[in-house]
C-alpha cells in the first residue's frame, strides 16, 4: 500500500482531482468524497496497465501539502 498525495478542485458543478506523482491521470466527481474514490479507482487502474505493459509504478514523491499566500494588486484603471 502507498500513499499518494491528491489535488482537488471545484470545477463548475463537479470536483476534478489527480496525483501530482502520477501524470496522466485524473478524476471527477459531484462530490469530494466521490472524486476521491474516482480517482483511487483510476490509479489502482492506471497502475494494473503500467504494470501489464512492463512500465515502472510511479513511486509517491509528494509528502506533504502547503498553502502560500499571495497578494494579488489590484486592477490598474484606465483613464
Amino acid at each position: 500500500m502507498s500513499r499518494y498525495v491528491i489535488l482537488i478542485a471545484k470545477a463548475g458543478n463537479n470536483y476534478s482531482a489527480y496525483a501530482p506523482d502520477v501524470p496522466g491521470c485524473g478524476a471527477t466527481g459531484a462530490t469530494i468524497e466521490e472524486v476521491t474514490r474516482e480517482l483511487r479507482d483510476a490509479l489502482a487502474f492506471h497502475f494494473e496497465g503500467l504494470q501489464a505493459g512492463g512500465e515502472p509504478i510511479p513511486l509517491p514523491l509528494a509528502t506533504d501539502t502547503a498553502f502560500v499566500d499571495v497578494d494579488i494588486p489590484a486592477p490598474s484603471r484606465s483613464v
